[in-house]
């Protein structure tokens, strides 16, 4: 069973969406010490490069239930701005929220289709048809999924996805998923960090 974390930068400023990107980055080092599987399933990219405005993860593994739980609630980052060196703020806070895990769906419920990858160029592109359009035939959800090389990691990341977006609508909850997510930007707990990060590496203090 898979569970999902977002990371959110809360509506905050360009400082918060660095704070996502370095948090995305520690997270994924510390679960593969933990031998806990990180996906990306989507993400909102920050007006600035290498920021992100929030991102949605599954993890998986024996020890994702122990990992998640040591990251969720608010987050912060002791850093001086990278972008306004006179700026007199050092305290950036950005929130990690577990949402619910989809039920599975049969195998005979989704059509997959490989196809090739788009974006830019470059070594981390495929350069096969190892990406997947998945369709959900009875509503007709459908995702496009290239985050990994093979068409078999694709085909259950897009399916992760699916179900997700699949049990936001069957269950009548995909506004007030919305609204959730959406208050969650706005109300990430500021001077009540569950873990606290320093400077431009993000080391934990």
């Amino acid at each position: 069973m898979s569970i999902l974390l977002q990371i959110s930068s809360a509506q905050g400023p360009d400082e918060c969406c660095l704070a996502v990107a370095k948090a995305l980055a520690r997270l994924i080092q510390e679960a593969k010490e933990s031998d806990v599987q990180v996906d990306i399933l989507e993400e909102e990219i920050g007006r600035r490069p290498e920021t992100l405005r929030s991102v949605l993860l599954s993890l998986s593994g024996e020890k994702a239930e122990v990992f998640s739980s040591n990251w969720c609630g608010s987050l912060q980052w002791i850093s001086e701005s990278p972008y306004r060196p006179t700026h007199s703020r050092k305290n950036w806070f950005i929130g990690v929220a577990r949402f619910s895990t989809p039920e599975v769906l049969a195998e005979s419920d989704i059509r997959f289709e490989a196809i090739k990858s788009s974006g830019p160029g470059g070594q981390h592109v495929n350069k096969t048809d190892s990406a997947i359009r998945a369709t959900h035939i009875a509503s007709g959800i459908s995702v496009k999924v290239q985050t990994e090389r093979s068409q078999h990691a694709n085909r259950r990341l897009a399916r992760l996805l699916i179900e997700h977006k699949l049990e936001q609508q069957l269950q009548g909850q995909m506004a007030d998923l919305k609204a959730e997510r959406r208050m969650f930007h706005h109300q990430v707990e500021r001077g009540n960090a569950g873990r606290v990060f320093k400077g431009s590496a993000f080391k934990s203090v």
